[in-house]
């Protein structure tokens, strides 16, 4: 069973960037259903003895188009909402730490670059989606944005996101309305970069 992540903050705990009514909506409904449906589906496909990283990946084996639309729409926004989450803290660290920090600087100059990258990545998706930073098995990071809830291993690119920066109105409309580059830049307020930091470790063997 494909369980919701349990918010490691008080729903207020992200105020003023991310406010209380948001995190509820988003987390406690959004994310609630998402993740309901994405296990009736993997049920229903046989599927759900797969974590959901090695269902997404596997989509193309699913043969009902209808059943992989739901899998790679429902799945999506169960997994990059778990991982949009998991990255917040109201107390974050403000730059990464060894390895990736020093493949930021190497890739993209600094942390300052490769954040406005980001940000234009994120500002620049038309409608709904998400911008990623993600990381392929040898630790070369990658910038890139998706539409809707795919995200880069449903996308085959090869690559496992680390930070996952959501881009649908839900996340941000009650509190920015259609000021998005001010919701962008909050999100950077409240991203805790030792947890990016130790995900990447994770998912390169360090």
């Amino acid at each position: 069973m494909y369980e919701q992540i349990k918010l490691p903050y008080a729903t207020n705990a992200l105020e003023p960037f991310i406010d209380q009514l948001t995190v509820e909506t988003h987390h406690g409904k959004h994310h609630a259903t998402y993740t309901k449906t994405f296990n009736e589906l993997a049920e229903n496909a046989g599927m759900s003895n797969l974590s959901a990283e090695e269902l997404l990946a596997s989509l193309d084996k699913v043969s009902d188009e209808t059943l992989r639309k739901g899998l790679r729409n429902q799945g999506g926004g169960y997994y990059n909402h778990n991982l949009y989450f998991e990255m917040f803290s109201p107390s974050p660290a403000k730059a990464p730490s060894g390895k990736l920090a020093e493949e930021i600087d190497k890739t993209f100059g600094s942390l300052d670059a490769l954040k406005e990258e980001l940000s234009k990545a994120a500002a620049g998706q038309f409608g709904s989606g998400w911008a990623w930073l993600s990381t392929d098995k040898s630790g070369k990071l990658t910038v890139s944005a998706s539409p809707n809830q795919d995200n880069p291993i449903s996308e085959g690119k090869g690559l496992i996101p680390i930070v996952a920066l959501d881009v649908w109105e839900h996340a941000y409309y009650l509190k920015y309305k259609n000021l998005r580059p001010d919701y962008i830049k909050a999100f950077f307020e409240i991203l805790d970069w030792s947890k990016v930091s130790e995900r990447y470790n994770k998912i390169i063997g360090a």
